[in-house]
């Protein structure tokens, strides 16, 4: 008498689920999960996102119209002890145009917060002055 295929075999043979295969997909998904991984922290870490951020924050504190082509800003900038920084101030007239520009470089200090006054001179009367930006260089 001719012995009969058990049922998994005869679907493992029409459908092509073989425990070995099965392990082997599953190996190469758990290879690929890995590497995916691998490459998001790597790019990650080069893109500055797990980087310890840096501590550079600023404040307007004010400004006074000099004259009508001086302005003085005043602003505090809060940074690690012993870092440099820069800063752009500008002036604007009443069409929020920049009419003044200047940049400053603030030395390394002792303290964490400091405040600065800066003189910006103006190509027309200017209503307000402020800071624009400051970067770590």
């Amino acid at each position: 008498m001719k012995k009969m295929p058990q049922a998994p075999t005869l679907l493992e043979e029409r459908y092509g689920q073989k425990p070995r295969e099965r392990r082997l997909n599953r190996g190469i998904g758990i290879v690929t999960a890995v590497g995916f991984t691998g490459v998001l922290v790597a790019w990650l870490w080069w893109g500055g996102v797990l980087e310890t951020p840096s501590q550079l924050n600023t404040r307007d504190l004010g400004y006074v119209l000099v004259s009508e082509s001086e302005v003085v800003v005043n602003f505090e900038v809060t940074t690690p002890p012993g870092t440099e920084a820069s800063c752009a101030v500008q002036a604007l007239n009443g069409s929020f145009g920049v009419v003044g520009w200047k940049v400053v470089t603030l030395t390394a200090s002792e303290t964490w917060t400091r405040t600065f006054q800066e003189l910006v001179r103006t190509s027309e009367p200017a209503v307000t002055g402020l800071l624009y930006e400051c970067w770590l260089p």
